[in-house]
């Protein structure tokens, strides 16, 4: 397990932490008593004693006995905040990207804040809506409402602690046959501008009958700065919807990230995600699929590259609930220096889901002795007529192809790069938005020697 840094002036007692989380809720609370509708206030309630109950996970969970997430929980993180400063620096964060080819349909929010400025929604089809899940409050709560009220019970403490403090993200609602051509981009910048602090964005996805639709999520912070991202994402695909769905985690070196997504697929959908990872001192990744309905399909895709003392943690869970579903998952990982990653997928065919295909696939390179993963996937069959695989893998660089490369007048470092792209060649390949596509080898060796 990778060392995260924890500068000592920034610990703070576990009593301490649960006290400053009480009036931080009560406080928010308070606040927003008048604005938000009372169904919402009591979901807020219900999840945070459900976190007060269960505490921050340790390693003596199962599922996060690889993950020590001490850095966050010992820390009293302040709300962030927004103003002119903080804009002022998520214009020239959102700028160094590089995602100008995304902005067409573009959510922009800083310090867990919407910005209107920053934003572009140009050109949306009749049928479509997407704004920020505040304004969405008033005009799209019978969409909305299904979707938060539905909290599984084994969610993480980090899920319920989003949902006690969610006050906005991105709001998609795709109407009935509508295709969305070009991506709908939403942008959480992080630019403290005091005290290390936290946001919680809840993105909610609700893709209608025999929709298509393409979701980008970027997650970037300022460089050097020490936050918390606590995100959550809900998709809903309603039958014979099509959802192409990406997440890109560019956070700082210093900063935590924390996500669920939770996929609720009916009949006859088809879905991909796409998740690549690359910033954060720790990141941890939850996600959740349902399949519900006959026909439905899922695909998801992971790339982690992390490198000093970075760790990164990909727990994933398909439950195959009905007949005639199919799923594929593939995972690679590039690991140097120091880091650490955690792959565990878990693909659960429940009874009676007759005629599953499923596929789950890890793979990881290191880079040095130094680095370390834990794959741990895992099929859990309870039906009798399955086609189910899964495998995983660990290993290094090839010793004979980069001898041929040197041979050729390639230095060690470029031709480590050559063959560390071939590796990650079959997920990123899979990229079918060009902007990220093309971006990704800049963003994934921008600190590398």
């Amino acid at each position: 397990m990778a060392a995260i840094d924890q500068e000592s002036s920034l610990k703070t007692s576990p009593e301490l932490i649960e006290a400053k989380l009480r009036s931080l809720f009560l406080a928010r609370s308070t606040e927003r008593s008048e604005s938000e509708p009372g169904w919402l206030a009591l979901v807020r309630k219900n999840a945070f004693e459900r976190f007060l109950d269960k505490g921050f996970p340790t390693t003596r969970d199962e599922d996060w006995r690889f993950t020590n997430v001490g850095a966050i929980a010992s820390r009293a993180f302040e709300l962030a905040s927004g103003g002119a400063e903080a804009e002022d620096a998520a214009r020239t964060l959102l700028a160094s990207l590089g995602l100008e080819a995304l902005s067409r349909h573009e959510l922009v929010f800083v310090n867990g804040q919407f910005s209107q400025e920053l934003s572009s929604l140009s050109d949306l089809p009749d049928g479509v809506v997407v704004s920020s899940l505040e304004s969405a409050w008033s005009h799209s709560v019978e969409e909305l409402q299904p979707v938060l009220c539905r909290s599984p019970s084994d969610e993480t403490a980090f899920f319920d602690l989003n949902e006690a403090f969610v006050t906005d993200g991105a709001f998609v609602h795709i109407g009935k046959g509508v295709v969305v051509d070009a991506p709908i981009h939403c942008v959480f910048l992080t630019v403290p501008t005091g005290e290390p602090c936290v946001h919680y964005p809840r993105n909610v996805i609700v893709a209608g009958e025999q929709s298509e639709v393409r979701i980008i999520e970027t997650y970037a912070g300022l460089e050097g700065s020490i936050y918390f991202t606590n995100a959550v994402t809900q998709l809903v695909a309603r039958p014979g919807s099509v959802v192409d769905h990406y997440k890109v985690q560019l956070e700082s070196a210093k900063a935590f990230h924390v996500a669920s997504l939770d996929f609720s697929q009916e009949r006859g959908t088809s879905v991909s995600s796409h998740s690549l990872s690359i910033g954060a001192a720790l990141a941890r990744n939850d996600i959740r699929v349902e399949l519900g309905g006959e026909g439905a399909d899922v695909t998801l895709n992971g790339l982690y590259v992390v490198r000093g003392s970075q760790h990164v943690d990909h727990h994933t869970l398909i439950d195959h609930q009905v007949a005639h579903c199919t799923s594929r998952e593939l995972y690679k990982g590039v690991l140097d220096d120091e880091a650490s990653g955690v792959f565990n997928g878990r693909v659960i065919v429940r009874a009676g889901a007759q005629k599953t295909d499923a596929k789950q696939s890890n793979k990881n390179l290191l880079l040095s002795r130094e680095a370390l993963v834990n794959s741990n996937p895992q099929l859990e069959i309870n039906a009798d007529d399955v086609k189910c695989a899964h495998g995983a893998t660990i290993g290094q660089l090839d010793e004979e192809a980069l001898f041929y490369l040197r041979s050729r007048g390639i230095g060690v470092g470029e031709a480590r790069k050559i063959l560390t792209e071939g590796f990650m060649a079959d997920v990123s390949d899979r990229i079918r938005v060009d902007a990220v596509r093309k971006a990704l080898p800049r963003l994934l060796f921008k600190d590398a020697a």
